[in-house]
């Protein structure tokens, strides 16, 4: 009996499966079907034109916007197709425990029910109910408030700066100017379609994307992002907005994969001149951290020239002998500092045949235990650029060297590495682009935004304060 409901229910499956995909594929052909003449024009982005070229570029214009609207219908097609997939697979899963135990299985019911669009429309309506787009939510503070970027076609407008610091900017990721456009595009799509003209009292009129003023936008990260836009209206007062919001869908596993760190070895490089006070207070951390709680490390230091290279070694020695951890390497090099030298030579050092993870380290850093654990489960292999010499910028270089490869760069705070504070001095004999860099550091190191402001306008504010006083002596 049980088999019998089994096999019916395995035809009732799959009818469902071809059903669904039959309606991808009508809905794919409708939303593809170019629109009559009467009912749409096409966009033209420089304005009305009456000459052949402007026919022709109207053509072209219009099989541009065609081509676009296509691409992004079949992206969500594909989209829609995986979550079927998927689907299907634990169905047949569902259906095979069944078949091996001669159950039930708990939860068939509901893969039994024919859900795909109307359960997905009904959770993208539930994002759109539960974000913050036709009303405001109560706030604990300012803090708490998610700022709005203010757009048009060729800038954003920013509070939040991140990396470049610029309010103003034109997008510099490609995927961002794709969503500004094509977000631009689907509110043409709207207010150019069926159910603009649908009222015989409101003056028809075609939108164009000269017709776009500006938009805002912001992203809640659990619901979706939502887009007001501002367009020209029939006169000079008259003004259209539209409102779009592109939900989040629900989570999805990439992949899932276990990691085996225990025998990743670390190799710790330290280039350094000079500066015993520091070393000693970085081989202390070094001894609690690295021998006390992980264990599994070895420590290069590459030190450049001669002088005070007698009190590292007796650091060394010293930790040798209260430890008894032998896994050290000190270079000497005979030439003026560089860092990126150092570096390099501490990582062509290592002759083990072990496979081992670089740590390119400042003698100024602090880190803990579990910041090699971090190192040991997100880091990969590179190169690194050797021929500058003096203070900074290979950093930047390896970083850009990666941003210009295939591997995903993860650029986020480490809650268990530290700079400690030290003075820096920027050598005259440094070349503007580096000294201009260590001027950069050295102003953030030394004070906060406001302490700095305080230092420049000292003059300023002595001179207020005396009027103070000699206001306040008068009354």
């Amino acid at each position: 009996m049980i088999k019998r409901w089994l096999l019916a229910l395995s035809a009732r499956v799959g009818l469902t499966v071809l059903g669904l995909c039959c309606c991808l594929s009508l809905f794919y052909l409708l939303a593809c079907k170019p629109t009559s003449h009467s009912s749409q024009q096409s966009l033209l982005w420089s304005g009305g034109a009456t000459s052949k070229e402007g026919y022709m570029a109207l053509l072209q214009e219009r099989e541009d916007s065609h081509r676009h609207y296509i691409n992004s219908l079949t992206k969500q097609i594909a989209q829609l197709k995986e979550a079927l997939q998927e689907r299907t697979q634990q169905l047949q899963e569902s259906l095979e425990k069944a078949k091996t135990r001669g159950i039930l299985p708990q939860g068939l019911e509901s893969l039994h029910k024919t859900p795909t669009q109307t359960d997905l429309k009904d959770f993208l309506r539930s994002q759109l109910n539960q974000a913050e787009v036709n009303s405001g939510v109560k706030l604990l503070s300012e803090y708490a408030v998610i700022p709005f970027d203010t757009f048009t076609l060729r800038r954003v407008y920013q509070l939040e700066t991140g990396l470049t610091r610029h309010p103003e900017e034109r997008p510099v990721r490609r995927d961002r100017r794709d969503e500004l456009i094509s977000t631009v595009e689907t509110a043409l799509h709207v207010l150019n379609g069926h159910q603009q003209h649908t009222d015989n009292t409101r003056r028809k009129r075609t939108y164009s994307p000269s017709d776009f003023i500006e938009g805002l936008t912001r992203t809640e990260r659990d619901r979706g992002t939502v887009y007001e836009l501002m367009f020209k209206g029939a006169g000079p007062q008259d003004f259209t907005q539209l409102m779009l919001f592109r939900p989040f869908g629900p989570m999805m596993k990439v992949k899932s994969e276990s990691v085996d760190i225990r025998s990743m070895l670390i190799n710790i490089i330290v280039p350094l001149s000079k500066r015993p006070d520091a070393f000693r207070q970085f081989i202390n951390n070094f001894r609690e951290v690295c021998i006390r709680l992980d264990g599994r490390v070895h420590l290069t230091v590459v030190y450049f020239g001669r002088d005070q290279i007698d009190q590292v070694k007796a650091m060394l020695d010293q930790t040798t002998r209260e430890t008894r951890f032998r896994s050290f390497t000190l270079i000497q090099l005979n030439e003026e500092f560089s860092r990126g030298r150092g570096l390099e030579v501490g990582a062509r050092a290592w002759r083990r045949s072990q496979n081992v993870l670089l740590f390119f380290c400042d003698v100024d850093i602090h880190f803990t235990a579990d910041f090699l654990t971090s190192c040991r489960l997100n880091a990969e292999p590179g190169g690194f650029d050797r021929n500058i010499k003096g203070w900074g910028l290979e950093d930047v270089h390896l970083y850009r060297k990666y941003l210009h490869s295939k591997l995903i760069v993860i650029r986020s705070p480490s809650r268990g590495l530290f700079h400690l504070w030290h003075e820096k001095n920027c050598a005259d004999e440094l070349p503007p682009d580096k000294y201009k860099m260590c001027m950069q550091t050295k102003a953030m190191s030394e004070a906060s935004h406001g302490q700095l402001g305080e230092l420049f306008f000292k003059r300023e504010i002595e001179v207020h304060l005396s009027s103070q006083k000699q206001m306040d002596r008068g009354t």
